[in-house]
């Protein structure tokens, strides 16, 4: 594990802003509108992370192709319908605000579109602290490596002074697959007994013990 970190890649739901439920919640949502059998909670959080196509494939993998676009369509509806609301996790401005101005470059790396990352980080006033990021609609999904090497070979930080931190599966395994360490939070998308599985420098169960981790070890 390095000593320092000089790049640090933050998934966005789950990780930074507050938002896992109210995605299961526009999930199941969009389900209702078309008459479908709603997904199982459990079933909608774990793809949470993923590209919006990708993620409703997953959640809901006996819908025809054809419906996709309206499942798409619905699930926006229901989401944009609250997305104002949405608050970051409690400390999470001061800890992106302190790593900041100790001179660490930070980025974001999510299944979010660029549209709905904008608004989002508009909307809470991080925007100023990142110098880059990533999203699914401009890279391969989660979790394949592409995101993380962009933002790599933008910023010009190599594999071992680059941590990625995110909340579920989806996020270590981009991290593993792109050849650096990750860090899991267990408050958001994916509980702790599933991210114990997936290699990761450590887990940290609450807002506050991420960000006195990143104090000690970044």
């Amino acid at each position: 594990m390095a000593e320092r970190y000089d790049l640090i890649v933050f998934d966005w739901d789950g990780t930074l802003m507050d938002s896992a439920a109210a995605i299961v919640q526009a999930i199941m949502g969009a389900a209702r509108d078309l008459g479908l059998e709603e997904p199982s909670e459990s079933r909608a959080r774990h793809v949470i992370g993923l590209g919006l196509a990708d993620a409703l494939r997953h959640a809901m993998p006996d819908l025809p192709e054809s419906d996709y676009p309206r499942m798409v369509e619905r699930y926006r509806y229901h989401y944009l319908a609250q997305d104002h609301r949405l608050t970051l996790f409690s400390g999470a401005y001061e800890m992106v605000q302190e790593l900041a101005s100790l001179g660490r470059m930070l980025a974001v790396a999510t299944g979010k579109s660029r549209p709905g990352l904008n608004r989002a980080m508009t909307q809470c006033g991080l925007e100023p602290f990142f110098h880059s990021t990533r999203c699914a609609d401009e890279c391969f999904s989660k979790p394949h490596p592409e995101m993380l090497e962009q933002l790599m070979d933008e910023l010009g930080v190599g594999r071992q002074r680059t941590l990625m931190v995110g909340d579920t599966t989806h996020d270590m395994q981009m991290a593993a697959n792109a050849g650096v360490d990750g860090l899991a939070v267990t408050f958001g998308a994916h509980p702790r007994l599933v991210l114990e599985a997936e290699r990761s420098v450590a887990l940290v169960d609450t807002p506050s013990a991420l960000a006195d981790w990143l104090r000690t070890h970044s």
